[in-house]
């Protein structure tokens, strides 16, 4: 979409699916469920769609993480909880979270039940062959509870964009951590947050950032070359067309209305303290 609605509701409907790694009570489900620590949480909640994969599959489709920090929870977490136990967990963990964040007035009210059905309808629409991720999502069955529905639907249209930004990363010749280095030098994260958090060495981190100043996308300070700012906007853009699906069959009116009703959820997520500084996914909305 021209109008750029592809981006716009990204920036609204992402706090939200964020839930599932920061809020406590997505915690207190993986432990709940056997599951140890915080990364092993992380993995076993966001790759239960795709059933009991291994390492190789979550390395490749999450695309920005050292095998080492996935192959220390996967396939181990199988082991404490099965996959399907681990969605009706998520679930109920992403309810209590929006009860408490939201309050259980707003969950109950017509508006909210609109904002679901919306986002289920966008999600359905999503286009999924070749996204891997969006595609395990979308194939859920539909929670009769308008939270858990909501939720879903959102996940779903963030996986799905993942996997095209995915896409347009490796049809450009990023790897991930030349990815992660030109996004923290376009200020939309934090470097040192992303390397230490996806648990990459720092020569590791350094090798790549010399890799793209041989390239001609770094300048020696560290700041992106005219050419890299280039290919950063050519891959955000692709990444956005990428996205069009879901809200072209929506229909700009029933998009922006979605928007609309997701605006203060996205706003109650932000300004909860919840998400943590360093801006892993790059929102770049004030």
């Amino acid at each position: 979409m021209a109008d750029g609605m592809a981006r716009a509701m990204w920036e609204r409907y992402e706090p939200v699916h964020d839930l599932v790694y920061f809020a406590p009570e997505a915690h207190a489900a993986a432990d709940a469920l056997g599951l140890r620590g915080f990364w092993m949480g992380y993995f076993a909640l966001r790759a239960a769609p795709l059933g009991p994969v291994g390492p190789s599959v979550v390395t490749s489709s999450f695309y920005v993480f050292h095998p080492a920090r996935v192959g220390r929870a996967l396939p181990d977490a199988w082991a404490y909880a099965a996959p399907a136990d681990v969605l009706t967990a998520r679930s109920e963990a992403m309810e209590a979270a929006m009860s408490r964040l939201f309050g259980q007035d707003v969950l109950a009210s017509a508006e909210f039940t609109q904002a679901a059905d919306l986002a289920w309808e966008a999600a359905a629409a999503a286009d999924v062959p070749g996204r891997v991720l969006g595609a395990a999502n979308q194939a859920l069955d539909r929670p009769e509870r308008p939270a858990a529905r909501l939720w879903q639907a959102v996940t779903t249209l963030r996986e799905h964009r993942g996997d095209g930004h995915v896409a347009a990363l490796v049809s450009r010749g990023l790897g991930p951590l030349e990815a992660m280095v030109l996004k923290a030098a376009a200020g939309e994260s934090d470097g040192p947050f992303l390397r230490e958090t996806r648990k990459w060495e720092q020569t590791d981190w350094d090798a790549a950032a010399a890799r793209l100043r041989e390239d001609g996308l770094l300048a020696e300070d560290g700041s992106p070359t005219p050419a890299g700012a280039a290919l950063r906007a050519d891959i955000e853009a692709l990444t956005d067309a990428a996205a069009e699906r879901p809200w072209t069959v929506l229909g700009a009116d029933r998009a922006s209305r979605l928007a609309g009703l997701l605006e203060p959820l996205a706003r109650a997520v932000e300004g909860s303290g919840l998400l943590p500084p360093g801006n892993p996914v790059g929102l770049t909305r004030s």
